[in-house]
């Protein structure tokens, strides 16, 4: 009989171990992947596909960039209050019922989408579509980080960033095809049968899980949570709005900031004082942990609020429709794709720091190439920096995941990830607020400026005007006086395309500050030690 040494009690104990954690036999896990990959192309798909059908809305109902800004913002501000709420529900209620409830809520809310008839039913749809995604997300990648053990884990979700960047590639070109050719609604129709097949996976392929250790609903935190994310946002987007004449000092804008400021100082009380709080923010007291979120955060500010801006420059400034403004995004998903699972391999084998800091300068050297582009803009010099972007988004953020969670303990990964997916969407959220705030102002501000340079009484204004009165009455028959009204037309109409343009670029290069300045915390990052050592021993178990 061979002698059980205390050795072979320990390997014992980290097989016993490891075989609660995995009781699944090995295919499951992956086609666990594939269903969890479905939900995401589906969330992620539905903020990127409506990007370049924003300028055909926007003439459909008649409004602006301040109104239309609440398309995007009010699905990624519901997305961020689902995203907490998900982790207790899915504990409380199970991981494979709240997915498909989350998967099948979004379903319903893309054909709401589709069915909208104005702008403000289109964002109360939104809103819908956001809470069901907002359930999807934080459950994916908390079913991922639970069914792969950790020397596996940075492959696993770098082939379900695969499915987010199949969204980012396809989502656009997609979205622009059903725009051109159709109408703008069936980029939203376009979910419904994708969903339809994402609830049929789940019910095949997804068993239930459930959370032994279900903790009581934080009912405060929830609530003032809720409060305080809109109102912030709408005083962003309402300070600076063409439409509000008074500023930042008109009363229904201080009056949302005093409530925002007091709701958040409620959230904050509650969630360090309650016993099961719905953020648990002490989990930002793990170095790695924090350092990323911090990162994400202000990451995507600049990354996520700048996603609107390159479709209203090519359809609005050179004239592309919208299936030639999607087609341009082609290239970034698939690079990302083709880079994610390649450097989550890499990272989980060395040091996760150095691709994570070069991705975030090739990122914002992307965005300050955007901030010199003109209506002379090449479709080589654009598709560069999509290029760039692309390659720099495929290398940040699966290490950047990676090393967040790589020190949380299990049994806290869907908080952990929940907190993550938050403070993403805030930051995006902002950042769609911010710019599109800057965009309307500096829009403006270039204006005034290009106009006030004008003088009339100058040799070169008329010669441009006279150039043109003559070409419109040789060319067209137009009368002297018609031909004199068009010149001035044109010269005002190029004056309007030079002050967008220069709006867009301006906010590009603030997109490219905030991008920069994400990739400071990084270098405070600790390595992946524990996590190394964890793959060790769990080769020596095999």
């Amino acid at each position: 009989m061979r002698k059980i040494t205390p050795s072979h009690r320990i390997r014992r104990l980290l097989r016993n171990r490891d075989s609660r954690y995995h009781p699944r036999n090995d295919s499951y896990k992956w086609f666990l992947l594939m269903n969890v990959m479905i939900g995401t192309f589906m969330a992620v798909l539905d903020s990127t596909i409506v990007n370049v059908g924003l300028p055909k809305i926007m003439a459909s109902f008649g409004v602006g960039i301040d109104k239309i800004e609440w398309v995007l913002t009010a699905y990624m501000l519901s997305l961020a209050v689902m995203l907490p709420t998900s982790g207790w529900l899915a504990d409380r209620f199970g991981y494979k019922r709240m997915y498909f409830l989350g998967l099948l809520l979004f379903t319903f809310g893309s054909f709401l989408c589709g069915m909208s008839n104005d702008e403000n039913t289109l964002i109360f749809s939104r809103v819908i579509q956001g809470l069901g995604a907002g359930t999807i997300m934080p459950l994916g990648m908390a079913i991922i980080t639970r069914e792969f053990p950790p020397h596996q884990r940075g492959m696993a979700l770098g082939f379900w960033a695969i499915s987010a960047a199949a969204s980012v590639s396809f989502g656009p070109l997609i979205g622009g095809y059903l725009v051109d050719n159709f109408t703008w609604q069936l980029i939203f129709d376009v979910n419904v049968p994708i969903g339809i097949l994402g609830l049929l996976a789940t019910i095949v392929i997804q068993k239930e899980y459930k959370n032994k250790l279900v903790r009581n609903f934080d009912a405060i935190g929830f609530i003032s949570v809720s409060i305080f994310l809109p109102l912030i946002l709408y005083a962003l987007a309402e300070g600076s709005a063409s439409t509000n004449s008074e500023g930042w000092s008109a009363p229904y804008v201080m009056v949302c900031i005093a409530i925002s400021i007091i709701a958040l100082a409620v959230f904050l009380t509650a969630e360090f004082t309650v016993k099961h709080p719905l953020i648990d923010l002490r989990l930002l007291g793990n170095h790695n942990f924090a350092i990323s979120n911090l990162t994400m955060f202000i990451f995507g500010i600049g990354m996520f609020g700048s996603t609107f801006l390159l479709p209203l420059y090519l359809q609005n400034s050179l004239g592309y429709t919208a299936i030639q403004a999607g087609a341009v995004f082609l290239p970034v998903g698939i690079i990302q794709g083709a880079v994610s699972p390649v450097i989550g391999k890499i990272a989980d084998k060395t040091s996760a720091k150095v691709p994570i800091l070069i991705g975030v300068v090739l990122l914002a050297f992307s965005f300050y190439l955007n901030s010199t582009m003109s209506f002379l803009s090449e479709h080589a010099a654009i598709m560069t920096t999509l290029y760039l972007r692309g390659f720099s988004m495929g290398i940040i953020f699966t290490p950047l995941s990676t090393i967040s969670l790589s020190e949380i303990p299990r049994d806290k990964m869907a908080q952990a990830s929940s907190i993550t997916n938050v403070i993403r969407q805030l930051g995006g959220s902002f950042g769609v607020a911010i710019l599109a705030t800057l965009l309307t102002t500096r829009i403006s501000y270039h204006s005034e400026m290009f106009g006030e340079s004008i003088n009339p009484r100058s040799e070169t204004y008329q010669n441009v005007t006279n150039n043109i009165k003559q070409a419109a009455t040789y060319n067209s028959g137009k009368s002297p006086a018609t031909a004199a009204k068009l010149s001035q037309m044109v010269v005002v109409g190029q004056i309007n395309k030079e002050a967008y343009i220069q709006g867009i670029d301006d906010d590009f290069m603030i997109a490219c500050i905030f991008t920069l300045i994400s990739g400071i915390p990084i270098l405070f990052l600790h390595e992946k030690k524990k996590v190394l050592k964890t793959k060790k021993v769990y080769h020596e178990k095999k």
